[in-house]
Formats: C-alpha cells, structure tokens, sequence
C-alpha cells in the first residue's frame, strides 16, 4: 500500500482506456449501427477534480467512438487517441505532448491491449474485474469494477495521496 502512495504523489497524467474503465466493456448498438455507451457520473467528477488539481487526464482506446469523442469533449479531455491498435505508440505521444515522464504516468486499464502502456508508467493501475492477465503487471487494483465507479476510485486515491482531497472537500462545502 505505502509503495503505490508513495507512487501517486508523483502523478502529473492520469491515463485511461474507455471500454472496460470508464465503461462496463459492454457495446450496444442499434439497427442502424449507431453506438451506444454508458459513462458513470462519478467518473466524470473525479476526472473534473484532476485536473482543476493540475493533473492531466488522456484518454488511449482500442476502438474509435463517436460517443466517446463527445464524452471527453465534455469532460475537457484534450489527449485523445481512439482507434489506437498500439497503445505504446499513442503513450509515447501523449507524453510528449504533455510534458511528463513515464514515472509521473498512471494508467488505468483492464485487458492485454493495454499491456504496452502499463508495463511503462510510474503508477499501473487494472479495474476490478479486469482480465487476470495484466495483474502481474499492475501495482494496484481497484474495488470496484470498470464503469461503476473505478475510474472515481483511482482519482479519488491520487488526490488524496497528494495532500490534495481535504481542500477539494472544503471547497465544495462554501455557500
């Protein structure tokens, strides 16, 4: 436990995949082929207080989603890579853009295509309910399953691991 806190107090980029994270994994679409996708709220909000906290969030997925372009345009989410069959050449990128090192990098992921990406940052993070494969490589493991509050979870920890939760918390009780 200490060594992944110790971990978190070094983010500066959270990054996450879409389909097992910060979705249940399930895809659902309708006669027309227009897709459909079901994002937790509470995600959302822990991804909103990052980066009011100064961390940044990206986001790498397997598939391209028009969806999840619309989601994280609304969560402000800039580093976006869907489609991204090699997650360790969208990783290089991202951190590029950002200006961070593997080691101030967490990543949330939950299947082998994330692999790449985990086996390279500074804090590896793999869902509840993520495939067994990709444990041996994951510092931690969060609670609850992807899309029901994992994403929250794992903001929430960094947050607090930075000193940063109990401001967070006394902002939102002024009136």
């Amino acid at each position: 436990m200490q060594d992944r806190v110790e971990k978190a107090k070094n983010i500066r980029l959270l990054i996450l995949d879409v389909d097992g994270v910060l979705t249940d994994a399930k895809l659902f679409f309708d006669e027309q082929g227009r897709e459909y996708k079901a994002f937790n709220a509470r995600d959302g909000l822990g991804i909103k207080l990052l980066q009011k906290s100064g961390i940044q969030v990206a986001v790498i997925s397997g598939r391209a989603s028009k969806p999840v372009a619309l989601r994280m345009q609304m969560l402000g989410i800039d580093l976006v890579y869907l489609g991204q069959t090699d997650k360790g050449e969208a990783f290089k990128e991202i951190i590029a853009k950002a200006g961070c090192t593997p080691d101030q990098v967490a990543h949330v992921g939950d299947d082998l295509i994330d692999l790449p990406v985990l086996i390279q940052v500074g804090l590896a993070i793999a869902v509840q309910d993520a495939s067994e494969l990709i444990l041996p490589y994951v510092d931690w493991q969060t609670c609850l399953p992807g899309g029901q509050g994992a994403v929250r979870e794992v903001c929430d920890f960094i947050l607090q691991a930075q000193g940063k939760m109990d401001a967070i918390v006394e902002s939102f009780k002024k009136i």
